[in-house]
């Protein structure tokens, strides 16, 4: 699954590039400087910059494409997302390795700048995020919808903001598991071996990566302290409850990974996706470790289509863009303005699973610390 990702989680660790994402040659530079309201499109720090959002969709068309990477169309419901922009705009996206995780879409900013194929946008783990940010490899633009984000889901000076989150859940098909397990504590039980699965490698895949995370909260541990999360599977390991099998729709489907641990945005869509193939998938959000987190968006700031990358954002961050990640079971970031506002889809809402609580998110210290503590001890743990 992408981001084996980071996709899934928030965070991705990692940052080794596939040799599909890299470039092999130079390709011709690109002419980033496409006029719109005055302002070159490449250095647009707003849609108002174009002489507002109309002169935006009027650069965008002229540019004609857009080029992104890492977007696997049932992850969140990005092929609803794109095929609703190209349909909106006229505008082909140009959609590359979608499996991909966040450290391969960093790795292909850096390898093709300058290049046709670099990649105009992105959809990274936060600490992918952050760290882009601190590298200078992201371009400062606010969408009109800016105010809104709350302030601990941005930076503060535009270079990415978080999209849609989710909670770590434990997927189960019914019709191969009796009882299908609720909590961590659950996934213990004997009754489990050789079904439980993560989606990916939590020192490269965001999903994971909160899977772990979720564990440790629901043994003693806390975010300052993930290794409770380690030992947990270290022990699920040797009852022969877990197995080193990456959990993907193929997968599931086979029977292969009858419970995967998961976002619950994916697990629901796989609830959707099954129906009539014989798999009964139900989804919980364990109550012993709620864990939950967000992706961002950052505009690459060599982007061969500047304005389009920076449509693309105002489009996600509009009313029907959240709304389109809503269906697809992710919550957006902007879910609370729009609950109070009541652009929010009461019917995509309604079916989001259920969580109770308002969820907590470690501090960047904190998430750096559990990421060096998994790259140093998570093999060894369940090898």
């Amino acid at each position: 699954m992408r981001r084996t990702p980071v996709r899934g989680a928030a965070v991705l660790l990692g940052a080794v590039a596939l040799t599909t994402v890299t470039a092999c040659g130079a390709a011709p530079e690109v002419d980033a400087g496409a006029k719109g309201g005055g302002a070159k499109a490449a250095t647009a720090a707003s849609a108002e910059d174009f002489g507002g959002l109309d002169a935006l969709v009027a650069a965008a068309k002229k540019e004609g494409a857009l080029h992104v990477i890492a977007l696997p169309p049932d992850w969140a419901n990005y092929g609803e997302l794109i095929k609703t922009f190209e349909t909106k705009y006229g505008i082909e996206v140009e959609s590359e390795n979608p499996d991909a995780a966040s450290a391969d879409e960093i790795a292909a900013v850096k390898s093709r700048k300058g290049q046709k194929r670099a990649p105009d946008v992105l959809d990274l783990g936060i600490a992918f995020a952050r760290s882009g940010a601190e590298e200078g490899l992201f371009a400062p633009y606010k969408v009109e919808a800016w105010d809104k984000i709350p302030a601990a889901q941005k930076d503060e000076a535009g270079r990415w903001y978080n999209d849609y989150g989710g909670y770590v859940s434990i997927g189960c098909d019914a019709k191969r598991v009796p009882n299908c397990p609720k909590t961590f504590a659950d996934l213990l039980k004997p009754e489990y071996k050789g079904k439980v699965a993560l989606n990916g490698n939590p020192t490269k895949s965001g999903s994971a990566f909160g899977g772990v995370y979720a564990a440790a909260l629901a043994n003693k541990g806390s975010f300052a302290d993930i290794q409770p999360g380690i030992d947990f599977f270290g022990k699920l390991r040797k009852s022969g409850n877990f197995i080193p099998v990456e959990s993907t729709p193929a997968t599931v489907e086979k029977g292969e990974t009858p419970i995967s641990i998961d976002w619950d945005y994916l697990n629901a869509g796989y609830a959707d996706q099954f129906k009539g193939k014989g798999v009964d998938w139900q989804v919980a959000v364990p109550t012993d470790g709620v864990y939950a987190q967000f992706y961002s968006q950052a505009v690459n700031k060599d982007a061969p289509h500047p304005a389009a990358a920076r449509l693309w954002m105002e489009f996600l961050y509009s009313t029907e863009g959240q709304n389109l990640w809503l269906k697809g079971y992710a919550r957006p970031v902007l879910l609370p303005a729009m609950t109070a506002d009541g652009t929010a889809d009461k019917t995509f809402f309604a079916k989001l699973p259920a969580v109770a609580g308002t969820p907590a998110f470690p501090a960047s210290a904190e998430l750096d610390a559990a990421k060096a503590t998994l790259a140093e001890k998570w093999d060894k743990a369940v090898s």
